[in-house]
């Protein structure tokens, strides 16, 4: 899951040597907490959290496979 937000995010930045993403997992959870540049913000949030949204989507039906839940959390 943490390749997918970090293929994602890099796709949509203007730094994606900045993207980071880190990753905490329990049984049935997995955590993923994604940090981009300040000025790339914008575009991984998108216009009223569409892209955001959309990232946490994506990431959320590739978990369906695994029977995991997984939350995206974007640093501010």
């Amino acid at each position: 899951m943490k390749e997918v937000v970090e293929v994602l995010a890099k796709a949509l930045v203007d730094h994606p040597d900045q993207v980071i993403v880190a990753q905490y997992a329990t049984d049935k959870t997995i955590h993923l907490q994604l940090s981009v540049a300040p000025e790339d913000m914008g575009k991984v949030i998108g216009k009223q959290g569409k892209i955001a949204n959309a990232i946490r989507t994506i990431v959320k039906a590739a978990a369906v496979k695994d029977g995991r839940k997984v939350i995206v959390d974007i640093d501010l």
